[in-house]
C-alpha cells in the first residue's frame, strides 16, 4: 500500500535532511529513460556518495512508499502514469587506473569507460563501443557485443546488500548471457566495478572502437528514442531441433540467433501502434516516433512476442526492464 502524501512530504524532509542527497518531486521519467517515456516520480533522489546512498535506501525502505533503484534509463519502459514512490539513483561516474587493473563507478557511461580504457591502451572492452547506458548496468545486466561481455573484464563487484557493502569475485557475479546475480537480486545495489584489462595498441583500440561506433550508429542513431534492441538473442543449444532447423547456418553467430531473425520471419518489420514503430530495416528495433506512449510500447512488445510464439511456438524474452506498472 503506498503511503498518504501527508507521508510523502514528511519523507521528504528526511531526505532532505541526509547531506549530499539532491531530492526532487514531480521529476518526468521521460527525461531519464533512452525511449523519453514515462510520467512523473513522486521523489527524485540522486547521490554521488556511498553513505548518502545507504542512507537513503534506508529511508526509502522505512518510509512505507514503494520504491525503485534506476541507472541512466536506457533499457527501461516506464508507466505513462510515472512511478507513485521514491527513484534512487547513485550517479558517481568517476574511472581510476592502476596500470592495467581500473576501477569504475556504477554511474560512469559506458562509453566514456570504452574511451578511456582505448586512451589508455588498455584491451578489452572497445567492442562494447556505442552501447548506451551506466556501467553498473552494464554489470547488471553483463552488456556485451561482437562477441565480447562485460563479465570477461570483471575481477569483482563492490555493492550493498541493503545492509553491508561487500564484494564479490567474477565467479560470485553468476554472469550469464545477459545475466548476473544482480538480476537476479535487484536488492544488491551496485557501487563500483574493478575490471582486469590486457595492455595493447591505443591506436588500434580506437579505430576498432570507432568502426563499431558507426555501424551501431547507422543501426540505432543516437537521436533515436530506442532502447537498441528489445529482445533478448537466442542461444542455439535452448532450441528444439524442429526449431533449429530451420534456422539458416549463416545466421547463427558464436552459438546465438538474432531475435531479429525470427521477428522478421513473422512480419515485424515496419509495424506501428500509435506512434510506437518497428524499424523497416532491422525487425528487433522498436523506438517512439515522438508522440509514443508506455501503453503502446507495452502492447507493441506483446504482440510481438505472440507471433513469435504462435509462429515458432518459441518464447522471446525482452531485455527492457519495467517501472511503475501493476506487478
Amino acid at each position: 500500500m503506498l503511503a498518504t502524501k501527508a507521508l510523502s512530504g514528511t519523507v521528504h524532509e528526511q531526505f532532505k535532511s541526509i547531506h549530499g542527497l539532491t531530492v526532487r518531486c514531480g521529476v518526468p521519467l521521460s527525461h531519464h529513460t533512452r525511449f523519453g517515456l514515462g510520467g512523473p516520480a513522486r521523489l527524485f533522489v540522486e547521490t554521488d556518495q556511498e553513505l548518502a546512498f545507504m542512507q537513503a535506501l534506508e529511508t526509502a525502505r522505512a518510509s512505507g512508499l514503494n520504491y525503485v533503484v534506476l541507472g541512466g534509463g536506457t533499457n527501461l519502459v516506464v508507466s505513462d502514469a510515472g512511478f507513485d514512490g521514491i527513484v534512487l539513483r547513485y550517479i558517481a561516474r568517476g574511472i581510476r587506473h592502476h596500470a592495467t587493473q581500473v576501477e569504475v563507478d556504477a554511474g560512469a557511461e559506458l562509453n566514456h569507460l570504452v574511451d578511456s580504457l582505448n586512451e589508455a591502451a588498455l584491451k578489452g572492452l572497445e567492442t562494447l563501443a556505442g552501447i548506451p547506458g551506466w556501467v553498473g548496468a552494464a554489470v547488471y545486466g553483463n552488456a556485451g557485443a561482437y562477441g565480447h561481455s562485460i563479465s570477461e573484464r570483471v575481477d569483482r563487484v563492490r555493492y550493498f546488500d541493503g545492509t553491508h557493502v561487500r564484494e564479490c569475485s567474477n565467479q560470485e557475479c553468476e554472469f550469464r548471457y545477459r545475466e548476473s546475480v544482480f538480476k537476479r537480486h535487484k536488492d544488491r545495489i551496485i557501487f563500483s566495478v574493478a575490471l582486469k584489462m590486457d595492455s595493447s595498441n591505443a591506436a588500434e583500440l580506437k579505430e576498432k572502437s570507432a568502426g563499431i561506433r558507426r555501424v551501431r550508429d547507422e543501426k540505432f542513431p543516437p537521436t533515436m528514442k530506442c532502447a537498441g534492441s528489445i529482445f533478448k538473442n537466442i542461444l542455439l543449444r535452448n532450441l528444439s531441433e524442429s526449431v533449429a532447423a530451420l534456422v539458416p547456418a549463416s545466421v547463427v553467430r558464436e552459438g546465438k540467433i538474432p531475435a531479429a531473425w525470427f521477428l522478421e520471419q513473422a512480419g515485424a518489420k515496419g509495424r506501428s501502434i500509435g506512434g510506437i514503430r518497428v524499424a523497416d530495416y532491422h525487425a528487433n528495433l522498436i523506438y517512439n516516433t515522438g508522440d509514443g506512449t508506455a501503453v503502446e510500447l507495452c502492447r507493441m512488445i506483446q504482440q510481438l512476442k505472440a507471433d513469435v510464439q504462435a509462429k515458432f511456438g518459441l518464447a522471446i524474452e525482452e531485455e527492457v526492464q519495467y517501472v511503475g506498472f501493476p506487478s
